[in-house]
């Protein structure tokens, strides 16, 4: 499992693609944060936050991870390669393991560098330090549980056909709906006493809660849930093969 897992990270960190697919996320949120007069520029905030960062990297969150994720199934699909890998000693959870953990060790790697807004705003606070730690370590933690929703969605998508860009596609439609849809729907009022309970089955809901810096239990265990839900979804999908 742990050779397949470094060989993802490999395939992806060998290629320009995966570089170019992080250094975009790091560009686009670069400019917004900073360059552009919009309301997620700190600049223009007045006080020392990164709430502007946890607000936007979701939405980016949507086209990259996908893209992260497109080629996990699809190429080994397109490739024939697929049918080797199953006939290797490993399970198929191993195989959905190694992909999903290799997934979101990429999206960790693209978030590792916005730690250096982090030290800019602290540096540029008056007094200097003078930021909310606990909140920006919620944001991150909700981000991370963000991430590793995504990725599993990402992963079924993948699974899903031999077609990169169809999984792409399919990726950011289900994590947009499942990221947005409910709260979509409860804003439309149908659902009379239910809505509270339609929203609540939204991830923004959720990451929403986290990013304040509030650890809930119930919200680890719905990120937790959805991850499983779309990795058994993943395992259902591969164990009906007929390579």
């Amino acid at each position: 499992m742990l050779a397949l897992y470094k060989k993802e990270i490999a395939a992806f960190l060998n290629t320009i693609t995966g570089y170019v697919v992080i250094l975009v996320f790091l560009f686009i949120t670069s400019l917004f944060l900073w360059i552009f007069p919009t309301e997620y520029n700190v600049l223009d905030f007045g006080y020392a936050n990164l709430d502007s960062l946890f607000m936007l990297a979701p939405f980016i969150f949507l086209f990259l991870i996908p893209a992260i994720t497109m080629r996990f199934f699809a190429e080994e699909k397109k490739t024939g390669t697929i049918e080797l890998l199953f006939t290797r000693p490993f399970s198929d959870w191993q195989i959905i393991s190694a992909k999903y953990l290799a997934g979101f060790t990429l999206v960790l790697i693209a978030l590792i560098p916005t730690l250096i807004y982090v030290a800019t705003i602290y540096w540029f606070a008056f007094p200097s330090g003078n930021i909310d730690i606990g909140m920006l370590v919620g944001s991150y933690i909700g981000l991370l549980f963000l991430a590793a929703a995504f990725v599993a969605i990402g992963l079924f998508s993948s699974a899903l056909t031999d077609n990169q860009i169809v999984a792409f596609i399919v990726a950011i439609g289900l994590s947009s709906f499942v990221y947005l849809g409910f709260d979509l729907i409860y804003s439309l009022e149908i659902v009379g006493s239910f809505d509270l309970i339609v929203k609540s089955f939204g991830i923004a809901t959720h990451y929403a809660s986290i990013r304040r810096g509030v650890i809930d239990l119930r919200d680890i265990i719905y990120f937790i849930s959805v991850s499983g839900l779309f990795l058994f979804f993943t395992h259902t999908l591969l164990s009906r093969r007929k390579w």
